[in-house]
């Protein structure tokens, strides 16, 4: 069988696919994109006072607006990976961009919580899928060696992309108000979405007999996935690790200013500035910790798991007492400090997250494994973690709830854990397979 796969068109795994030139070229516009996704994404915070003013909203209805986005992100996931591994990369990330930048367009001319609703889950219909095809994509372009390090930067720029969000949305907001502030933000995503299409794209797997009928449709492909994660035990629970991980994540991004708004008086706009320095060192951490976690399994690859898990807990240590009451008695200057010593490890799940499970599975269903990892990153995570910390809220006030939801920095460590005991030997089955498909 001739498998004229991204992984076989190279004559070593530590060799780029088309060269150097073009490998960056697709990593500075993919991540470049990944920044706008969350821009796009993240905008919608720092607006919160506003809306709060303006339309009367609870803190559950303020983290329903943040949720949405991430619930239609999951929902359309695995549809949208389906036909970029079938069919082209470049084209469904052009078309993608294109649809979640008028989306978030739209945005500034809702007139109600219910309009306004619905126009932020069509920004994540458009951003379903894209960064499972967009990591997809840069594995292919890279050499294996530097698979870790490379998400760990792609994913950083949601975090990066989160910080600009944040600030952007604060200072237009204070300015030319809070609608003014969706447009501005929304249209770089479109001039974007137009180069894309000078990436080079690598040629669609051929797919053997069993995964060919595996993604011929949307049923057959649920029924694959939940045989996948049966199959392989060490990519369900780095899914359900991460996501637990996530949880921590995107509570502090969502709820960061609302908290230092209430607690230390800082107008919005200020208030937004502060808790982007916090999202920024979550960026750097996901470089940082991908390459961390690289170096640390040549001789024995369970160890990146082992790794991982560690630093969840870290996480959760300094987050918990730095956002409760703690971190209330201190000085307002020392306590962002160490929120954001919290903030640079609470991001260490998303660079290893997709190298772990593309390690995993089958290179040509890379982006459906990554849509996936994407469902469970955004329903269980992402969308959970804001509306759960908003409930929480309205009922015990914010800075109780801002300390409690880093707890949840224990399940992502038992998760990395447990997969770490079938990881190695997940891992040699694909590479056995693969091997197999290419000598037939």
């Amino acid at each position: 069988m001739d498998l004229s796969s991204a992984t076989h068109l190279r004559t070593s795994p530590d060799d780029y696919l088309f060269g150097k030139r073009h490998a960056w070229f697709a990593f500075v516009m993919t991540v470049a994109l990944m920044l706008m996704d969350y821009i796009d994404r993240q905008v919608i915070v720092s607006l919160f006072p506003h809306l709060k003013l303006e339309w009367g909203l609870s803190d559950k209805q303020l983290g329903g607006l943040v949720s949405v986005v991430s619930i239609t992100v999951a929902l359309g996931a695995v549809p949208i990976a389906l036909w970029a591994d079938r069919s082209s990369r470049v084209k469904s990330i052009v078309m993608m961009a294109t649809a979640w930048s008028l989306a978030c367009i739209s945005c500034m001319f809702t007139r109600n919580y219910s309009q306004l609703f619905i126009a932020r889950g069509v920004v994540g219909v458009g951003e379903a899928g894209y960064g499972s095809v967009g990591a997809a994509l840069l594995t292919s372009h890279f050499p294996a060696r530097m698979r870790s390090a490379l998400m760990g930067g792609f994913f950083a720029a949601g975090s990066f992309g989160s910080v600009l969000g944040v600030v952007l949305g604060g200072i237009i907001a204070a300015h030319w108000g809070w609608r003014a502030a969706f447009g501005v933000v929304g249209i770089p995503g479109l001039v974007l979405a137009l180069l894309y299409i000078f990436v080079r794209d690598y040629r669609t797997v051929a797919l053997s007999p069993r995964l060919e009928r595996a993604t011929q449709n949307l049923d057959s492909s649920t029924r694959a996935i939940v045989a996948a994660l049966t199959r392989s035990p060490s990519m369900l629970w780095v899914c359900l690790g991460t996501s637990a991980q996530v949880i921590v994540l995107s509570t502090v991004w969502a709820w960061l200013p609302s908290y230092l708004n209430r607690t230390r008086g800082l107008p919005p706009e200020k208030a937004a500035v502060s808790a982007a320095l916090v999202v920024l060192c979550g960026a750097v951490g996901a470089v940082l910790w991908g390459a961390v976690v690289d170096r640390s399994g040549p001789r024995r690859p369970r160890n990146k798991l082992i790794t991982v898990a560690v630093l969840c807990l870290l996480s959760m240590a300094m987050l918990m007492p730095s956002l409760g009451s703690i971190g209330l008695t201190l000085a307002p200057g020392r306590q962002l400090a160490w929120i954001a010593v919290g903030g640079l490890l609470m991001t260490c799940t998303a660079g290893p997250a997709v190298a772990l499970v593309f390690d995993v599975v089958h290179p040509g269903v890379r982006a459906t494994a990554g849509a996936v990892l994407a469902i469970f990153q955004n329903l269980f995570g992402l969308a959970a973690g804001p509306f759960f910390a908003g409930v929480l809220s309205d009922l015990w006030t914010l800075p109780v709830a801002m300390a409690i939801m880093p707890a949840f920095s224990v399940l992502a460590a038992l998760g990395y854990l447990l997969a770490a005991r079938t990881y190695e030997r997940d891992a040699q089955r694909i590479r056995e397979e693969v091997a197999a498909e290419t000598m037939a």
